[in-house]
């Protein structure tokens, strides 16, 4: 074939060398696949995808992350098709952050793949079930952040990339030290972007709040609250704060405003008595495994054990990865069994 008809071919592959020549017109502050510090075993590169395009692909096909299509993000066991499960929350996160990282030059894989596994290591019933468990934790609370390292490294092994696990470990607001990358930093407001404003939406929709009930100092700075445009000003309000201060910030007037949303979701949402009565029962529904699972360890399934594990850890381990569906299939069968054996 001639060179002029190899050039005027529709379809060429793209290669993982090509790819990466690509992020070279990244910002300076995005990482790099090809400089990435590596994975615990070391393997040999792929013909086609760099190296976050790996972990993102793993990520995707885990078990952990299709578990969270039977998870609870803030309504437990809601009634009605439409209210947010923690695989929803995931893929808006993911959508949020990568609006973020493509608008301000960062690496979009790195980015897709920290925010699609961000959540894998979440119990049931949501932070619910997390405090639950940190009622086993002597000097310290469980972290569904830690346990999505865990999974990724011990439980269901992918070897994925350091700044991958960093991510995930650093997601949340009150783990120190803080993302390293900047691709980590924001997946850190992009869930919470995206959390405020889909509970608010569910909240609506279940007739707990009325849209007007959102004080004033809130909508005075994101405006009116119609379902998505305050994403967006949220999103502005990163990129444009970003770009003025060269790193992952966001603009104090509605960063003090997302701060207020997020104070009325506890005091009218999150904590109201309704919920807190709810909880209470999820709580009681975890307990009640956790204990009998440590009287009966030999219930938990050789698949989900690591036989290396202390027995505490092996009963956490299996509960937490637990779809509340599951969980609450579990806790009937063995303290509310139907009928005579």
């Amino acid at each position: 074939m001639s060179q002029v008809a190899e050039k005027l071919r529709p379809l060429q592959p793209v290669t993982r060398e090509q790819r990466e020549a690509r992020e070279a017109l990244l910002s300076p502050l995005a990482a790099r696949s090809a400089s990435s510090r590596g994975r615990g075993r070391e393997e040999a590169p792929d013909p086609y995808r760099t190296e976050f395009e790996r972990d993102r692909d793993r990520v995707l096909h885990s078990k952990a992350f299709r578990r969270l299509k039977h998870k609870t993000q803030v309504f437990i066991n809601p009634e009605g098709d439409h209210f947010v499960t923690r695989m929803s929350h995931t893929l808006q996160v993911t959508q949020v952050a990568r609006a973020l990282a493509v608008a301000l030059g960062l690496n979009e894989v790195l980015t897709e793949a920290i925010c699609l596994a961000h959540d894998c290591g979440h119990t049931p019933f949501g932070h619910t079930g997390e405090a639950a468990l940190s009622d086993y934790v002597e000097d310290g609370e469980w972290l569904h952040s830690e346990q999505g390292v865990r999974i990724f490294e011990v439980l269901e092994p992918c070897n994925l990339s350091w700044e991958v696990l960093d991510g995930i470990r650093a997601h949340t607001w009150r783990v120190k030290p803080p993302p390293h990358t900047a691709e980590g930093w924001v997946c850190r407001f992009a869930d919470r972007i995206a959390y405020l404003n889909h509970d608010l939406k569910d909240a609506i929709r279940a007739g707990v709040i009325a849209a007007a009930d959102v004080p004033g100092d809130i909508t005075r700075v994101l405006g009116p609250f119609n379902g998505g445009s305050w994403i967006s000003v949220m999103i502005e309000g990163v990129i444009d704060e970003s770009c003025r201060r060269g790193k992952i910030s966001m603009d104090a007037e509605i960063l003090l405003a997302m701060r207020h949303f997020r104070e009325f979701m506890f005091e009218r949402v999150y904590l109201r008595p309704e919920a807190e009565a709810q909880a209470a029962r999820a709580r009681g529904v975890i307990h009640q495994l956790v204990e009998y699972l440590l009287a009966h360890p030999e219930d938990i399934p050789d698949t989900y054990r690591i036989a290396e594990a202390e027995p505490l850890i092996q009963v956490l381990d299996y509960v937490a990865g637990m779809t509340d569906r599951y969980a609450l299939n579990l806790h009937d069968r063995l303290f509310r069994p139907r009928g005579l054996v």
